[in-house]
């Protein structure tokens, strides 16, 4: 499970437990983020390499991937690159990887849980993506589901179900709760999510689950 910006794992502590019943749950703290290190060098393929360094120290050859905002950037980039290491990918309210206007985010007062120079970098890489990472999204050979904020979101929702459509094995599923849905509809989310991963069958709209 990888977070979104300036989140770590405790992000997922509302969800977590509930997966962890039926699979091997890991949280990872991307770097800049938690406890991992906080290096003063950062991009997104960074966090990719250090998210496969860590399945090749445990020996995890094959994995299901759960990315929210950010984090769901540095899962599709994983899968891109290594599709045969991800068997299924759940992207949480993740923008497709297409220029958007950029704006200059301002530093929260006090101590942060986060680097704050991680931000910028991360945030340019955003704002203006590798035209690449939009090509290569068809080479994603895992079942793919994306679960999109709905109109409260500030994630362009066209772009989500674009970023589904490019995936091979894409399919979009919303659930109106904004862009954080795993904490705002935990259960519902959790319900959709775990149906997936369970099922090759197609899973039931946010509003029928």
């Amino acid at each position: 499970m990888l977070h979104a910006l300036g989140e770590d794992a405790t992000d997922w502590d509302t969800v977590a437990p509930s997966f962890a019943r039926s699979w091997r749950v890991f949280a990872l703290d991307l770097r800049g983020h938690g406890r991992s290190d906080w290096p003063g060098e950062y991009s997104l393929q960074h966090m990719r390499d250090d998210v496969l360094g860590f399945l090749d120290a445990l020996a995890l050859d094959r994995v299901d991937l759960v990315g929210h905002s950010m984090g769901g950037i540095v899962a599709y980039l994983l899968a891109e690159d290594h599709p045969q290491r991800v068997a299924r990918l759940v992207l949480e309210d993740v923008p497709v990887p297409r220029p958007r206007e950029q704006t200059t985010p301002t530093r929260p007062e006090g101590k942060l849980t986060f680097d704050w120079d991680m931000v910028p970098a991360i945030r340019r890489q955003i704002d203006t993506p590798d035209a690449g990472w939009l090509e290569r999204l068809s080479r994603i050979t895992a079942k793919t589901l994306v679960v999109a904020g709905g109109p409260r979101s500030h994630v362009s929702q066209e772009g989500i179900v674009e970023l589904a459509r490019r995936v091979p094995h894409g399919r979009v599923v919303t659930i109106p709760a904004g862009h954080l849905i795993h904490n705002a509809e935990p259960t519902q989310f959790t319900k959709v999510v775990q149906t997936f991963l369970k099922s090759d069958e197609q899973p039931c709209p946010a509003s029928e689950a």
